[in-house]
């Protein structure tokens, strides 16, 4: 059998990623908000969490959304590159904390036209590696997208938690469940908030939120084809 590759410097490894590829990945700041991961010089949770807290109880995140994680994450969704998925997932479980674990993972659900286009939810993908490493169980089918909104890179910061307004709806009850919502990115925050409140609608007592990469407000989104085109050849 011929040795694995790394995915971005293409060494000769066990693995799928090398040891110094993984050095370089973007970082987050250790000094942040516990809430949102803004980073901070002292206090632990900055001023927008003390003023609107977010719904949700703890976050993870493997990493900044830069450079090449934010590539790997646009060539799942829009490159259909699925081989990435285990990657991306090892990303969020090697940050969990497992004492205790929730008691299940809800992948944020995409609207029927979108599932439709895509073929598939990279949120769901992702989560099902991560339930392999962890044992926690996938509801995918309990919560439902029921607008199809706009894409919320699409939106100015202020405009998005409107966006996401009542766009969720969940079918079971959660009465004292401890849930994990897991997506691939967050930026303002808003979608993972949505989907939270009706979580809690349902009966659950605890919401943790856990993304492959946080994208900062500082940081300027990319054209997803202009990033993929310009990058991907000499990466992938």
């Amino acid at each position: 059998m011929l040795p694995h590759r790394c995915v971005l410097c293409s060494i000769q490894q066990q693995g799928s990623l090398c040891q110094a590829c993984k050095t370089s990945l973007p970082k987050l700041d250790p000094n942040c908000c516990t809430l949102c991961l803004t980073p901070l010089p002292t206090f632990t949770h900055c001023g927008a969490c003390l003023n609107t807290p977010p719904l949700w109880h703890y976050i993870v995140a493997g990493y900044r959304y830069a450079f090449p994680v934010d590539v790997m994450i646009q060539k799942l969704k829009y490159g259909l590159d699925l081989t990435l998925t285990p990657i991306l997932a090892s990303f969020i479980t090697s940050k969990i904390d497992r004492n205790p674990l929730p008691d299940a993972i809800i992948p944020v659900p995409l609207h029927p036209e979108k599932m439709k286009a895509r073929g598939f939810n990279q949120a769901i993908e992702i989560s099902r590696y991560v339930s392999k490493q962890t044992g926690i169980r996938v509801l995918s089918d309990i919560c439902l997208r029921v607008k199809n909104t706009p894409s919320q890179i699409e939106l100015p910061w202020k405009k998005r938690q409107q966006n996401v307004r009542n766009a969720f709806r969940c079918q079971s009850d959660l009465t004292n469940k401890h849930i994990a919502i897991l997506d691939d990115v967050m930026t303002s925050g808003a979608t993972v908030n949505a989907l939270a409140k009706e979580i809690i609608k349902q009966g659950a007592t605890k919401v943790s939120v856990w993304v492959v990469a946080r994208s900062l407000l500082s940081q300027k989104p990319q054209n997803n084809n202009q990033s993929l085109s310009q990058l991907s050849d000499e990466f992938f």
